[in-house]
């Protein structure tokens, strides 16, 4: 990208979440002027990259673009950590535990060894070996992926923030207007207190708000979906719930579920990954329901029937924001060559966030195009 007036480029990126922090990051650090927006704040309660943690993992079946992301996204987080000298990416291990229906992990296996992932299958008398507290009747097979894990969610989005503004970059809370009706380059941001915000070029990375921000481009390309989770209490000192006993879970049936053992302290995590009602992220009630409580409950009792009693610590409600086929988008406004859109993350993004920001940077200064599966077209 070519600045206008000479010296770096300045580029605008709108969201501090996952991809927008991220882009911001990575963009600062190859040279250009950055600002990053956000109305609420990196890892604020009504985002997709809030809570306190998310899983990594390389298993997507046959799309072999992610698992080859995700591996590059664990290589940076890892230096992320060690640059920093925190902790962000836990690689705790993770299992996915199927009853039936291997096909999605048998599709997984040969993208993730071409990727550099070890992955390796167990047979349910093995797995009960390893982790006795899990209750394996009824299951045909375990995929255990050792490098895979999690990330601390909302403390990774506060801090690769703080980390963009050590290093010369700009953050700034506020709202940004609808932007519309664009035919030619975007010159400038409208703010909603009346003032606006000019660059070379703009990243949206707005998450569940893409479709508000960009109306007439994405609407409703992006379906902001709610979902609930819920964190249960284990008894004092049983360190079975814990890793290294306790990896990352991701149970593969009629419905998926997963969790993520100690889950910052927090509790035992039971999420339910089926895509949910659409959700107004803005206005929406966040109050868990009583019918996904007890369907959570059931589930533990079966899985885990040493917690079938566990006291319920807190719950969650957040949203994914999804496109029609769960591939995120990353593609230039098709008005506006100096702007890009980012989202999509469709509930397995967060990942990817130190990638995506890889990646997303060289579209931007090298004004590249990208993968066939991430373009606006497709939806």
């Amino acid at each position: 990208m070519s600045p206008s007036s000479g010296g770096a480029p300045r580029i605008v990126v709108v969201g501090a979440g996952a991809f927008g922090g991220w882009t911001a990051l990575m963009l600062r650090r190859a040279g250009a002027e950055v600002t990053l927006i956000d109305a609420w704040g990196p890892g604020h309660a009504r985002a997709s990259s809030s809570g306190e943690t998310r899983v990594i993992r390389g298993t997507y079946g046959d799309r072999a673009i992610y698992t080859h992301m995700a591996a590059r996204a664990m290589q940076l987080w890892q230096a992320h950590d060690e640059a920093s000298q925190r902790r962000f990416f836990h690689p705790v291990g993770a299992i996915w535990i199927f009853s039936g229906n291997e096909s999605f992990g048998e599709a997984s296996v040969g993208p993730m060894r071409d990727a550099g992932l070890a992955v390796e299958w167990l047979d349910p008398d093995e797995a009960r070996a390893r982790w006795p507290h899990i209750n394996v009747e009824g299951v045909s097979r375990v995929l255990w992926e050792p490098g895979a894990g999690y990330a601390l969610a909302r403390r990774a989005c506060e801090h690769v923030v703080e980390t963009l503004v050590a290093e010369g970059g700009h953050y700034v809370t506020a709202q940004v207007r609808p932007v519309e009706d664009l035919d030619g380059p975007l010159s400038a941001l409208a703010l909603e207190d009346g003032t606006s915000v000019k660059a070379d070029g703009f990243v949206f990375a707005c998450g569940p708000w893409l479709g508000t921000v960009l109306p007439d481009v994405v609407g409703g390309r992006v379906r902001p979906s709610r979902q609930e989770s819920f964190y249960f209490g284990t008894p004092a000192g049983d360190a079975r719930w814990l890793p290294p006993d306790m990896p990352v879970w991701l149970d593969y049936g009629d419905r998926m579920y997963y969790g993520i053992p100690g889950n910052a302290n927090r509790g035992f995590k039971v999420a339910d990954d089926t895509y949910g009602a659409t959700f107004d992220p803005t206005h929406g009630d966040r109050a868990h329901t009583p019918e996904m409580l007890a369907e959570a409950r059931t589930f533990l009792r079966r899985r885990f029937p040493a917690l079938a009693d566990a006291p319920l610590l807190g719950s969650e409600v957040c949203q994914y924001e999804l496109t029609s086929d769960s591939h995120f988008l990353v593609d230039r406004h098709p008005h506006a060559g100096n702007a890009w859109i980012v989202g999509g993350g469709s509930g397995h993004g967060f990942k990817m966030g130190p990638a995506i920001g890889e990646y997303v940077t060289r579209l931007v200064l090298e004004q590249g195009e990208s993968a066939p599966e991430f373009r606006l077209g497709n939806r």
